[in-house]
């Protein structure tokens, strides 16, 4: 795709994205995106691809084991530069993310996301609306975010189009019927849910996201959105007379799940989890991060997390109805609050039959 782009028309009555560099995917979904004034005028837009066979070093593919440290090393190198491109105020180019564990009944969150306080399990009504604010992460990111603060059925719904958009490469547009979407969430086909879905598309589309993950010496390993803004989702656009979205995921997910850095959901135990119970529904996000049986939490940090605003002692009623639901569905075996060595109260959690 060169200067002049191919663009298909599409009849809609939504569109985000400003009127500017037309960009299509192979499906013929046309799309505005947001234009980079840094990006020269005329900038072919290249597509990155990897088939085995053509990749150096990789090992015998008969060694599994082996031909996924090769993908985690190619995706290492093209997430070194992406973040070379983001430095520059450059777009990093299309690719499709291999994710090992992915199957049909997972769903993949980048760890950076999965511990931070982005989606919380909030009360319903109006919502707290963020401005560069200061998301809780744990020390080795920072994160900002400007926008409506997300819930979990945001999450469900960020969890649904990562999983669809990653069986494409990243920045080509995806389609997607709406009823089909919100089936696959386990919701209902109606009226409400498809004004919700608009809705939350629309949040996730307008919503940015500083990310910078930082290694154990404080040293930075890459940064997303400091130089060109990053969206949940980078923009959509629905069909009205096929009741459609085509949408595109940001580039850049690639970095942040770059290393295997990401969490496996039990998608399944996610849709089993009861109505009322999206506390557990984070906690299930949160212990898919780690692989020790063991895990434990500050609960002034957690309370933080969740963006619980009441106090201690109702934190700890819910909590305790969270971690009920998790070995319901054995996500943990058991759950205790202890002391820390330095005498603050902490969750600790026991590791169950799965993840």
């Amino acid at each position: 795709m060169g200067s002049q782009a191919l663009s298909t028309k599409v009849s809609s009555r939504v569109s985000i994205g400003d009127p500017g560099m037309t960009r299509a995917g192979t499906n013929g979904c046309a799309f505005r995106p947001l234009l980079d004034p840094t990006r020269r005028a005329g900038r072919k837009l290249s597509l990155v691809g990897f088939e085995m066979g053509t990749i150096k070093g990789v090992p015998d593919p008969g060694s599994q084991h082996s031909l996924g440290d090769a993908f985690s090393r190619i995706q290492q190198r093209a997430a070194e530069a992406a973040a070379r491109k983001e430095k520059r105020g450059e777009a990093p180019p299309t690719q499709r993310l291999f994710l090992p564990g992915l199957a049909e009944f997972m769903r993949a969150v980048p760890n950076h996301v999965a511990r931070s306080s982005l989606f919380a399990p909030i009360a319903r009504g109006r919502r707290k609306f963020h401005h560069e604010t200061l998301l809780v992460t744990r020390a080795d990111a920072v994160m900002r975010y400007t926008g409506e603060q997300l819930d979990e059925a945001d999450a469900d719904l960020t969890l649904q189009l990562i999983y669809e958009a990653i069986q494409f490469p990243l920045g080509v547009a995806v389609t997607l019927n709406r009823a089909r979407l919100l089936r696959a969430m386990g919701r209902s086909t109606g009226r409400n849910d498809y004004e919700w879905l608009q809705r939350r598309m629309k949040a996730l589309t307008v919503a940015t996201l500083f990310i910078e993950a930082r290694r154990p010496d404080g040293s930075v390993k890459f940064r997303v959105g400091h130089l060109e803004a990053f969206h949940i989702v980078q923009s959509f656009r629905y069909d009205d007379a096929s009741e459609t979205y085509c949408f595109m995921m940001d580039p850049r997910w690639v970095q942040l799940f770059s290393n295997r850095e990401f969490a496996l959901i039990d998608w399944a135990k996610r849709l089993e989890i009861r109505r009322g119970q999206d506390m557990a529904k984070a906690f299930q996000r949160l212990i898919a991060t780690s692989s020790n049986p063991v895990q434990r939490y500050a609960l002034d940090w957690l309370k933080d997390k969740m963006q619980y605003a009441g106090r201690m002692r109702d934190f700890r009623e819910a909590l305790d109805r969270a971690m009920r639901e998790l070995q319901r569905l054995e996500l943990i075996a058991s759950w205790g609050i202890e002391r820390s060595t330095k005498g603050k109260e902490q969750l600790v959690m026991w590791s169950g039959t799965s993840g």
